[in-house]
């Protein structure tokens, strides 16, 4: 399994933030060195690196990155968090290291990070009962957070516990970081999966094939509203129908108290040529699940139930 460090770290020698290139999974394991602000922001709008936990501990390193070349910190601070809108988690880190843009105190809110992934993974695994066959959409794994994962970690700790049966596993258009990212990583923990067209998951629950959709979340708005990889709401309301529980696992890094409801968080779109090289395209990257379809949101600091505007609310 990947450690960590092998997802993105900072090196002083040069210096440098290092990243494993998402974009060459499955097939290479290749880093990527950005030695430069401009670099890294790249590097996240072309998604080398993705996933709201693991922009978040990027752009901390990034931040202490500006700060060891002597650039202007507003202007990085200010680059970094136009680089992907709709993860919370970019501002969230941002903020943390703003009095401390050291490379410790970055490498510290990386450890922070990876160990709410265990622990919330510890809680989600309690919703699993004995023969689990789970659905889940994009990456949610460590790949995603830095380390362990919220979605894919929850579903980790379920198997070491002997409750998780099988994962189906959407390739999640238009980027396939299900097919490419999640198997992946299944692959490398010994857990049982398989790929499906995001358009089979209704058959799948249609035949009594899945007994959970378990993703995880880019931002939480207070009310519960969670904005996740196009595709999650769609899956929320087959769920519905079929009397699925989805299951929200998520760091309080992506909760977002400031924001009411769903319809406040800003949804990135995406070029149309990831699509289509010769038709018009829309593709927003993100939708939104509302609360009322989510079963339960889990942070490292328990299972939260609805009326989400108050189980969240106690986070503060």
């Amino acid at each position: 399994m990947l450690e960590p460090t092998d997802i993105v770290r900072y090196e002083e020698g040069g210096p440098k933030v290092v990243l494993l290139d998402q974009r060459r999974l499955p097939d290479e394991e290749v880093e990527l060195e950005c030695g430069t602000v401009a670099e890294l922001v790249t590097a996240i709008r072309e998604l080398a690196i993705r996933g709201a936990p693991a922009i978040g501990i990027a752009a901390a390193y990034g931040l202490a990155l500006a700060a060891e070349r002597g650039e202007d910190l507003d202007a990085a601070a200010a680059a970094l968090a136009e680089a992907r809108p709709t993860a919370v988690n970019l501002a969230w880190a941002l903020g943390e290291m703003r009095d401390d843009p050291t490379p410790a105190h970055a490498r510290r809110l990386h450890e922070e990070e990876v160990e709410r992934c265990r622990a919330m993974a510890a809680h989600a695994a309690e919703l699993f009962g004995p023969g689990t066959r789970a659905l889940t959409h994009c990456n949610a794994g460590g790949l995603a957070t830095g380390g362990y994962g919220s979605a894919v970690g929850a579903l980790r700790a379920a198997w070491e516990r002997g409750l998780l049966a099988h994962v189906w596993v959407d390739e999640t258009r238009p980027l396939l970081q299900g097919s490419r990212l999640t198997a992946w990583e299944l692959e490398a923990a010994g857990i049982p999966h398989a790929v499906i067209a995001d358009s089979a998951a209704a058959a799948l629950m249609a035949g009594g094939e899945v007994d959970c959709v378990v993703t995880g979340a880019d931002r939480i708005a207070a009310n519960g509203d969670t904005a996740n990889k196009i595709g999650t709401y769609s899956l929320s309301v087959l769920a519905a129908y079929h009397r699925l529980p989805l299951y929200v696992i998520a760091p309080t890094s992506s909760v977002d108290l400031a924001t009411a409801t769903g319809a406040e968080i800003p949804i990135e779109e995406r070029a149309g040529a990831e699509l289509t090289s010769r038709f018009p395209a829309r593709n927003p990257a993100f939708d939104v699940t509302p609360a009322g379809l989510i079963a339960a949101i889990v942070t490292e600091h328990g299972v939260h139930r609805a009326p989400y505007a108050d189980s969240l609310a106690m986070l503060v």
